[in-house]
């Protein structure tokens, strides 16, 4: 299933740009809806790109730190995740209601958050793109989604990942993160139950 632009619609016979405001960091610039493929990796990163959108990072050594987010939540919460999630593996779903692939996965993303709490698994929503939080708030009562979700409508906290990391490039992207603090897998697609599972599991046995 395809994943969304993340910054700007579409531009006709133009190659998808960063607007503006993130001209700065124009490296993160976000492709057209997507193929399913892996951006190639930049500086020291070493991962696997593994087929259908998913990679990930093996050796515990190479990976590379997750950067820290900080804000508030669609109900206007603090969240800090480095200090509420210590310890805990982490995984960070980059969404927004107006996107289909999103609804697509919410559904998964909610049965799987549920499964695995008790294995030191933590769900948390990184919510882009929405003007105002009433649509996303509707669409997390929609699906009951249990767990927080960031409200970053400027996309300021997606800019925070270092480049050439699994940073997030699409919507809907899922990020990894574990115990240690550092990105251990991405998904640049929607995800179904049977793919968080097959890459949250190697993380959970992880010592």
């Amino acid at each position: 299933m395809s994943a969304c632009r993340a910054f700007r619609r579409p531009v006709p016979r133009r190659r998808t740009t960063l607007p503006a405001v993130f001209a700065a960091v124009a490296a993160m610039a976000l492709t057209a809806c997507g193929s399913g493929e892996n951006p190639k990796s930049g500086g020291q990163t070493q991962f696997v790109q593994g087929a259908g959108g998913v990679s990930v990072v093996n050796d515990k050594s190479a990976r590379q730190s997750a950067p820290g987010l900080d804000g508030k939540t669609l109900e206007g919460k603090a969240l800090d995740l480095g200090k509420e999630y210590k310890g805990k593996i982490v995984v960070l779903n980059v969404w927004g209601s107006w996107c289909s692939p999103c609804r697509a996965e919410a559904k998964n993303l909610v049965t799987v958050a549920g499964d695995y709490k008790s294995k030191g698994v933590e769900f948390v929503g990184l919510n882009t793109r929405d003007a105002d939080p009433a649509p996303a708030l509707k669409f997390e009562k929609e699906f009951g989604v249990p767990y927080p979700s960031f409200y970053d409508s400027a996309g300021e906290l997606l800019l925070r990942f270092p480049k050439g990391s699994l940073n997030p490039q699409f919507i809907p992207s899922t990020v990894f993160i574990d115990r240690d603090g550092k990105i251990a897998a991405r998904a640049i697609k929607a995800l179904s139950e049977e793919e968080l599972r097959k890459t949250l599991d190697p993380l959970v046995a992880e010592k």
